[in-house]
């Protein structure tokens, strides 16, 4: 059953807050952070991508962007821009976009459930993302950034959390730049954490939704703290890591799309000749970009025509739950044996877009030099369950989760 645990959060003071929290530090490329962070020295990545505050020129691992973080990370604690919580608490964290809403317990999960597999996973890690975090998480002796975590919605904690909300004032109420309206309240009562924990105690396992690497990383800390204190009780904070944990039912993954630069040195012709092997092929007649409507179809962009694309009968395993994936049926028998990009982690001829851009983004990146686009319909939670479940690993770039988590609004030290 899910361990979950409350705990003494540092938190922005409430008139910073908006100034201080940040999109994730791996949704950036390091000159980008800079220019969000220009005229805003609260801002959080100056502790998540603390290479900001260094030479251009410097190594992204070197170990002074560590010591950077920790330094701008206790120098803003020390002038007041973070407080600390006086007891330990539960937090709720709202977003909201558009008309959707997604609330979610912010508390520290439990290494032992990550090791044991009962917070179960669905992706592989890199060890070069790896050990940039635990360098970070150890320099800043804190988990900086929250792990999205989902599970199997439950009424009671759904209708406690609604009851809190309904009841209690928010301790931070901010949109931030893109739009997102952010809402917090602290969980300060105990029977009502308890109830918590206890319902939560009932919930058979979580799911990382998004941070693999965030979450690998403190686990490998806790580990590394564990073995240099051989008595350690597994009390210590450094045996839980931050997270935000939401139920599945008010989740939503987006489309994430592929476009590739060239054919692979066939004609339009010919392509479309090899597609059609595994794939019925008919010219979109609708105006604008073609949104795929149902799991097996796909759009497809080449020479300023939209194509709607149709897996056929017998071209995927049905059974497996990774190979009837949409992104599964389009890297083994179009990317890959078509287009020869056998890794799509690495190859360069492929790029990947986040259906939160839009679909026309597609269509202007073939339109200005590449060659074709894929309109994918997303993955879905349940799918990413099965998977988990199964003890197997989604392809590359199959889940984009919006939106995305706002670092900075809780940290968790480990001491």
């Amino acid at each position: 059953m899910a361990i979950v645990k409350p705990f003494r959060a540092v938190r922005p003071a409430p008139q910073l807050v908006d100034k201080v929290a940040a999109l994730p530090y791996d949704v950036m490329s390091s000159d980008e952070a800079r220019e969000m962070v220009r005229g805003n020295p609260y801002s959080f990545l100056h502790v998540d991508k603390a290479e900001i505050d260094l030479d251009p020129s410097i190594d992204l691992y070197d170990t002074r962007v560590y010591e950077k973080a920790r330094e701008n990370l206790h120098g803003m604690i020390e002038e007041g821009v973070f407080i600390k919580e006086n007891s330990d608490c539960l937090y709720l964290y709202q977003q909201k976009m558009g008309e959707r809403k997604q609330i979610g317990v912010v508390a520290c999960a439990s290494i032992d459930d990550y090791l044991n597999n009962l917070i179960k996973k669905h992706e592989l890690t890199r060890a070069d993302k790896e050990q940039d975090r635990i360098k970070h998480v150890d320099y800043c002796d804190a988990n900086t950034g929250p792990i999205f975590l989902t599970y199997r919605s439950k009424e009671e904690i759904d209708a406690l959390v609604q009851d809190w909300v309904q009841k209690e004032t928010p301790i931070y109420d901010f949109v931030s730049e893109d739009g997102i309206a952010h809402t917090i309240w602290v969980v300060h009562q105990p029977p009502v954490i308890q109830r918590l924990l206890e319902l939560f105690a009932q919930v058979e396992c979580l799911y990382i939704a998004d941070g693999h690497h965030r979450s690998a990383s403190a686990v490998q800390v806790g580990q590394m703290r564990r073995a240099a204190n051989p008595g350690y009780s597994g009390d210590e904070e450094y045996n839980f890591f931050l997270s935000v944990i939401f139920p599945d039912n008010q989740l939503q993954i987006m489309d994430y799309n592929r476009v590739v630069k060239d054919l692979n040195g066939l004609s339009s012709q010919e392509f479309l000749q090899e597609v059609s092997q595994s794939f019925n092929i008919e010219p979109y007649q609708g105006s604008g970009p073609y949104k795929p409507e149902a799991q097996r179809t796909f759009g497809m962009y080449l020479d300023g025509q939209w194509y709607i694309l149709k897996a056929k009968e017998g071209s995927f395993d049905d059974n497996d739950p990774v190979k009837r994936l949409d992104v599964s049926i389009m890297q083994y028998n179009l990317l890959g044996p078509i287009l020869g990009i056998t890794d799509p982690r690495t190859d360069k001829r492929i790029d990947f877009v986040g259906g939160i851009r839009g679909l026309q983004e597609l269509a202007r990146r073939v339109d200005e030099g590449m060659k074709v686009a894929f309109s994918m319909y997303p993955t879905t939670i349940q799918d990413l369950m099965d998977i988990a479940d199964a003890d197997k690993i989604m392809p590359p770039k199959s889940t984009w989760f919006e939106p995305k988590l706002r670092s900075g609004i809780f940290i968790h030290q480990l001491r």
